[in-house]
This record gives structure tokens, sequence and C-alpha cells, in this order.
């Protein structure tokens, strides 16, 4: 599964990290939408629209979004099986207009949640008070 992310997100980038380290069968690739060239290599993929909200494609070459591909990775790797309980009918629906507001919010979600912490480039990293 290939996931294309919001590098520049600390919440987003922290979530890929904990699936990566989770991912021991290696069957994730983490994609980061920022990426100077990220165009060139994936030009089947919308950009604007993986900004919006978090896109993956799976080996079979199928394309998933939102929480179905948090839903899909962490089944793939074995972790977090409660997830599926957003994935059911009613519950579903609520799930993914939350995690709608949550996709358009997630920079000031972030900086609200995590204030010291600063992404570029894909790296994320914790401001130490005098930093720059």
């Amino acid at each position: 599964m290939i996931i294309f992310y919001d590098g520049n997100c600390p919440l987003c980038s922290t979530e890929m990290q904990q699936l990566k380290q989770a991912d021991i069968k290696k069957q994730i690739v983490l994609e980061d939408l920022n990426a100077a060239d990220f165009c060139e290599r994936y030009p089947a993929i919308n950009k604007v629209k993986a900004m919006r909200f978090l896109h993956a494609q799976k080996q079979s070459g199928e394309m998933i979004y939102g929480l179905d591909v948090t839903y899909q990775a962490w089944k793939l790797v074995g972790k977090h099986r409660w997830l599926k309980v957003l994935r059911l009918p009613i519950i579903r629906f609520f799930a993914d207009c939350g995690y709608q507001l949550f996709a358009e919010y997630r920079h000031p979600i972030s900086r609200f949640l995590m204030p010291k912490t600063q992404c570029s480039n894909g790296q994320c990293e914790i401001k130490v008070k005098g930093d720059k």
C-alpha cells in the first residue's frame, strides 16, 4: 500500500511514523505530498485533492480515501482492531464527517495539540525554547 500524506502536518506525520514502526513486514510505502518531485513521480494523483483528505493506493491498484486508508493501513500491520467500529454502517457516516472536519482543519488542530512541533519537507521536530 502506498499512502499519500501531508508531511507538513505534525499529527499526520506522527501517525505515519507510528504506522511505519508497526509495519514490520514492510508492506506500506509513505509518500509525502510535499516532496519536490511528487507530481513527477505520481502524475495520476491529484495533489490538490490528496491534500484535502488522505489517499492511498492498495497493492491491487485500487485507490482508497480518508478513514478507509487509516483503517486498511492499521489492519495491514495488525494493529488498532478497534478502528473497524468506525467502518460500521451508521457510525461510518459520522466518522467520515468527523474525519472531513479534521482533514480540513488538521494544521490548526496540530498547532493546538502539538504547539512546539514544526514540520518542513516531511520532517517534524519539536522546537526548543530559544530555537528560531
